[in-house]
């Protein structure tokens, strides 16, 4: 906007920028004036006003006056809309010039409720700073505290803001997710940037990373997102963390991918879930947009722990074994071992992308963020990684049906227990480990209604000492048989599969396993074999975009009847119309004849959850939050979730 020498041949543009704010919004059925406090407050219960003092807000932040007479002056861009020349106009023009000159000095008076600020004293000012682009402004705040209502959001999200801007002194971040503030006063624990010791990191943080991302993500198209520039922010931070080191050219690559993200998310909640290898016959052709036909694809595997030491790493290095031993000369796969179980895992993915992989499959939960943030830098390359179903654009999920083989072996736990306390050592209350725990606890039901489940949690997903100690606390809790029992000797199923926990009963009077009688296993090497064949469309000439017409990548959730997951049981040990019950329910569930959710089902609370012959869907199994009524456990904190 050009600047004249006669300051005032600015108010009748400043004045037509408000008259077209003010058209737009009456045709939209609003008021057109800029609202009021008095009137937003009239009915609300203000526990409390704090005088902070003289603050500098941000003036995106002011959005109304604090009298209903004053607000009618303005449009809701704080734009004039007096129609007749007047003081107004000269004093609007004087401030005008004063800002140009020497600036405006003088503090303006405000309201500040739920985040917002109401002016009382120094509307002109604000309207003539915000027709110049101003971004902030001094001024003295009163703070109004409504009273904390737990059936309120706003109102809760408000009191998570005062706890965070108590402690950063900071006005310009909004959330519309509870928890999010949390999320961020933990990520700036730990920035620590170069600045002299008198200066805020908070302020710092503000200013050169949050200030920054937010004009490179409104630049980019996240301004059209349905979600504030904070709520994006805080979803990117998880996985990048918070780097002032990267150059905004790399930034602004990283945040446009991002923001296909957020695109995603904010369009459509449902997931794309592929439940059987014939589905994908027509639609999984590739994100690889850039993937170049060769004579061989190459194939890297991200492996926590070590082969020797690891059962489940050595569980999918059989699978990378029998995947080079089926594709033959279709592709070269290479490992690594010991990727850090923590952000750290980021530097090894990346390490794998520049050496020129086409797929990389990272083979872990605890990857899913490093490999999404490495996914966000290398688009042409395809990556997988091994956990529940996530609905995210560059990264596709694979993971087996594990409720279907915990059922099956629920069966057996119900049948075998004397004392019918069944112990159950379980991760974290993902949904694929509750709904596991809920078949789990079904099946024994079915031969057992007397039945109960109890349930410790280990917090950690591949911990050997972790599940050892929760097997200790569900036998001095009265289970005689217990489900994820650490292996105390290696079993020959170790070998062939990589197993390294079982069901087993137990010996009450040492405290020890005492009988090894089934566990589910994963056939790694033939969800390899299918996910590969399928990106290759069955020739390597042909190596063409999967999903085309798709927006979101494709998660991978096969079950029995695909191979990809079974059940071992001990033939010597379980009965023998016990195994025939098994066989019959695995036949059953393989040709879907029967399935594990069939109501009715009643959760902990006695509500029924799923109706007299009714199924889950399968979107409701991957949203599981809630457990069956045989299931006795409490969850363990958030905040201790891995």
């Amino acid at each position: 906007m050009a600047i004249v020498s006669n300051s005032f041949d600015y108010f009748p543009d400043a004045k037509r920028l408000g008259k077209k704010e003010y058209s737009r919004d009456v045709s939209n059925g609003q008021t057109g004036y800029l609202p009021s406090l008095e009137g937003i407050v009239k009915n609300a219960d203000i526990v409390s006003e704090v005088d902070l003092g003289v603050v500098e807000i941000p003036l995106k932040k002011i959005i109304g006056t604090y009298s209903h007479l004053r607000s009618l002056s303005f449009a809701r861009n704080f734009m004039p809309i007096i129609d007749r020349d007047s003081d107004f106009q000269a004093k609007w023009s004087n401030l005008c010039n004063a800002h140009l000159t020497e600036g405006i000095r003088d503090c303006i008076k405000v309201y500040e409720y739920l985040n917002w600020f109401y002016v009382i004293e120094g509307n002109k000012r604000v309207s003539v700073l915000k027709y110049f682009k101003a971004y902030s402004i001094s001024a003295n705040v009163i703070r109004l505290i409504p009273k904390m209502d737990e059936n309120d959001k706003n109102i809760r999200i408000y009191y998570e803001f005062l706890k965070f801007n108590k402690i950063t002194d900071i006005y310009s971040i909004w959330f519309t997710k509870e928890g999010s503030f949390d999320k961020l006063l933990n990520l700036l624990d730990n920035y620590n940037p170069n600045i002299p010791d008198f200066e805020s990191k908070y302020k710092h943080f503000e200013i050169y990373i949050y200030y920054n991302f937010r004009k490179i993500y409104r630049e980019n198209g996240g301004s059209k997102l349905p979600i504030t520039s904070a709520d994006a922010f805080i979803e990117y931070a998880e996985i990048n963390g918070i780097n002032e080191n990267i150059q905004d050219n790399v930034l602004e690559t990283s945040i446009k991918e991002f923001i296909k993200e957020l695109e995603q998310i904010s369009k459509d909640t449902s997931l794309n879930v592929q439940t059987s290898p014939d589905d994908t016959t027509n639609t999984v052709v590739s994100a690889i947009t850039t993937i170049i036909p060769r004579k061989k694809l190459n194939v890297a595997f991200a492996y926590s722990k070590t082969i020797e030491t690891s059962g489940w790493t050595y569980a999918h290095e059989l699978g990378r074994n029998y995947l080079e031993k089926t594709m033959g000369d279709a592709l070269v796969s290479t490992y690594i071992e010991n990727v850090p179980e923590n952000d750290n895992a980021y530097f090894y993915i990346k390490k794998l992308a520049e050496e020129g992989n086409d797929i990389i499959f990272t083979t872990s939960p605890v990857y899913m963020k490093p490999t999404l943030k490495c996914a966000l830098e290398y688009p042409q390359i395809k990556f997988f990684n091994c956990s529940e179903a996530h609905q995210y654009q560059h990264v596709s999920n694979y993971f087996g049906r594990t409720y279907e083989p915990r059922f099956l072996t629920g069966i057996i736990a119900g049948a075998l227990t004397k004392t019918d306390i069944i112990g159950y050592a379980a991760t974290s209350p993902t949904p694929e480990v509750i709904s596991s725990v809920n078949a789990f606890a079904l099946g024994a039901k079915i031969v057992n209604p007397y039945a109960k489940i109890k349930v410790e949690w280990t917090n950690e997903w591949n911990s050997r000492v972790k599940f050892s100690d929760a097997g200790s606390k569900l036998i001095k809790a009265g289970t005689d048989i217990i489900c994820n029992r650490t292996l105390e000797v290696p079993h020959p199923v170790s070998t062939d599969y990589g197993v390294y926990s079982m069901l087993c009963s137990i010996d009450t009077d040492k405290s020890v396993p005492d009988k090894y009688l089934a566990t589910p296993i994963w056939q790694w090497g033939i969800f390899y074999e299918k996910i590969i064949r399928n990106i290759l469309n069955d020739t390597f000439k042909t190596v063409i975009d999967m999903f085309s017409t798709n927006t979101k990548l494709i998660n991978f959730w096969w079950g029995l009847a695909a191979g990809v997951v079974d059940i071992f049981y001990s033939k010597e040990l379980v009965p023998i119309e016990t195994q025939k019950l098994v066989e019959l329910m695995k036949r059953m569930i393989m040709n879907n004849t029967y399935h594990p959710f069939t109501g009715p089902i009643y959760d902990q609370h006695g509500n029924i959850r799923v109706e007299a012959d009714e199924i889950l869907s399968h979107e409701q199994i991957l949203t599981m939050d809630w457990f069956v009524d045989s299931v006795d456990t409490v969850l363990p904190e958030k905040e201790n979730l891995f």
